[in-house]
């Protein structure tokens, strides 16, 4: 029987051979927290509110089931993108404080996971807590040049960023956040996507995957317009595949230059109402349906272990998960 990493290794190959599914999130240590992320929203309890490290205000309301940017326009970092260079101040990535990280990090190391960074909150995602959603699409639009170049220094953070996680941690694996779509179809179209966003990811990635490092990306949304593109990126994993895909119609297009991994109704298997046998069943479903197309890791489709809201389900998913491989594969639970 092969290792979780031998696994998961041969699950991503395009001509690989697993012996199973690789069971969600188990090849992944997450080295959390790195000290940008313990600077943004992630310390806020359910009642809180507080800035990030970029001056957005977050509020996590008691009948929320996690913090979001505050919208109103009095709090908003950038109001006009024309003159965003006035209002905006990027953290001081040289000054933080890696030791705690690297704690986590050392522990990672021999172990069977995959020591990730994790790299939340992406480009797309930035432009539109600094400015509100609707005002990022609309700026996407009607200015698009001083978009751009808010998108452009965005960017350069970032890459600078992603340096000094590399240098700081010595990861195996980036996993990174960056949601392009709703459930049936993408924010933008394909063509400002491809005009506005890609190009930082194209820089990005390639810079990563010349350090040999695998690339998840999460993104809970609608992508089939964009999977070639996401593919040619060198992206390992798409994680976050909503069923509202074609999920075996994109199986057969990518033919193995991306993994899958998704397909769990979250709707389904995250509620309050949501049963034990529910659950089992959207998750045999979707084991079934496309476990067999290959390159494929059944996951609720939340960007992170442990994400679910009604967290008791995760055991249900797993334990499902496990009966089939053993069904399948002849795997030991």
């Amino acid at each position: 029987m092969l290792t979780v990493r031998e696994n998961f290794l041969q699950t991503i190959h395009r001509d690989g051979k697993p012996d199973r599914l690789v069971n969600g999130y188990e090849f992944m240590g997450l080295i959390v927290p790195d000290p940008l992320l313990k600077a943004s929203n992630h310390g806020l309890r359910r009642g809180e509110q507080g800035k990030d490290a970029y001056g957005v205000v977050w509020t996590w309301s008691e009948d929320q089931p996690a913090a979001a940017p505050l919208p109103h326009a009095d709090v908003l970092v950038i109001k006009d993108v024309t003159a965003w260079e006035d209002t905006l101040v990027f953290p001081n990535l040289e000054a933080l404080d890696w030791s705690g990280a690297k704690e986590h990090a050392a522990a990672l190391a021999g172990t069977d996971k995959f020591s990730a960074a994790f790299f939340p909150s992406g480009l797309f995602e930035r432009l539109h807590f600094l400015m509100g959603f609707e005002n990022a699409l609309v700026n996407l639009m009607i200015e698009p040049d001083a978009t751009k170049a808010l998108i452009e220094a965005i960017g350069k953070h970032r890459m600078r960023y992603a340096e000094l996680l590399i240098e700081n941690l010595n990861p195996e694996m980036f996993f990174l956040h960056d949601d392009w779509g709703m459930k049936h179809s993408l924010f933008v179209s394909p063509e400002v996507w491809r005009e506005m966003i890609k190009p930082h990811y194209e820089e990005l990635y390639g810079y990563l995957r010349s350090k040999d490092l695998l690339i998840v990306h999460h993104a809970d949304s609608f992508m089939e317009p964009i999977i070639g593109d996401m593919a040619d990126m060198g992206i390992a994993v798409w994680q976050g595949v909503l069923p509202e895909n074609d999920i075996i119609r994109l199986q057969k297009e990518l033919d193995g230059r991306m993994t899958l991994m998704g397909g769990i109704d979250a709707a389904i298997i995250d509620s309050p109402s949501a049963t034990e046998d529910q659950t089992r069943a959207e998750t045999r479903r979707a084991c079934e349906t496309y476990g067999p197309g290959g390159h494929f890791i059944p996951c609720f489709t939340y960007g992170g272990p442990r994400d679910l809201i009604f967290p008791e389900g995760e055991q249900y998913i797993e334990d499902e998960i496990n009966r089939y491989n053993q069904r399948v594969y002849g795997a030991a639970l």
